[in-house]
């Protein structure tokens, strides 16, 4: 049975954040809002994060809002919190 992540402290978390990754407290996850230039190119994004993140086994909670925005909220539920899984999804993401 692989090993539980281990959750970051805050001082982990905030030497780790990079390319527009941000801390949110309020909902416990690193957060990073995209601006795709319409509806259609943020669906696609979306679609494009899914298999990444079933291949990780770490499913992501992402918004679309004002038609062209993907805002993506990363936490691991079963940590309480922010490990590095969140930072391997999140880079794997900026790469898409």
């Amino acid at each position: 049975m692989p090993e539980r992540p281990k959750k970051l402290t805050k001082e982990e978390i905030d030497s780790k954040l990079t390319s527009g990754w941000s801390f949110d407290e309020k909902v416990n996850a690193i957060v990073k809002e995209f601006t795709k230039l319409s509806f259609s190119n943020a669906a696609e994004f979306i679609g494009k994060i899914a298999p990444i993140a079933n291949e990780q086994d770490h499913h992501p909670d992402l918004l679309l809002h004002d038609y062209k925005k993907v805002k993506v909220m990363l936490s691991t539920h079963d940590a309480g919190g922010i490990t590095s899984n969140d930072f391997k999804l999140a880079k794997a993401i900026d790469e898409i």
